[in-house]
């Protein structure tokens, strides 16, 4: 009976071989995805803060905001969306510029992954996708 409980004690705790490489998969796989994703949210981020100096520097009207734009996504390499893309609307309260894409990542064989950005500059954006 003591031999039975001091081999009970002596059990080892801890993590298998099959399980530790089963969790170094799994986390090989998000870094793979994350560093496929990483790329467009900082792009996305960029074409934010580019349609807010372009509303701000393109005055009050879409030519020249576009043009604008089209000089901060050369500068922050924007390459997802042009002035000619963006949606210019004219509210009670001046002009709102929005934007609507979508980026497709391969991610092996057949297998890719569909992101969907819009943004605006309007407080509450309802970015209407532009009509091709």
């Amino acid at each position: 009976m003591r031999a039975h409980r001091q081999f009970l004690a002596n059990k080892n705790r801890g993590m298998s071989l099959i399980g530790l490489i089963f969790v170094l998969g799994l986390l090989s796989l998000v870094v793979v995805l994350a560093s496929k994703v990483a790329p467009t949210v900082i792009e996305y981020v960029s074409i934010k803060k580019a349609i807010q100096t372009a509303k701000l520097a393109g005055g009050n009207s879409a030519k020249e905001i576009q043009q604008a734009f089209n000089r901060q996504a050369d500068v922050g390499y924007i390459t997802s969306v042009a002035g000619n893309d963006l949606i210019i609307e004219k509210t009670e309260t001046g002009l709102e510029v929005g934007f609507a894409y979508t980026k497709k990542i391969p991610l092996f064989g057949p297998a890719s992954l569909l992101l969907e950005y819009e943004g605006s500059t309007a407080k509450s954006p309802t970015v209407k996708k532009k009509q091709e």
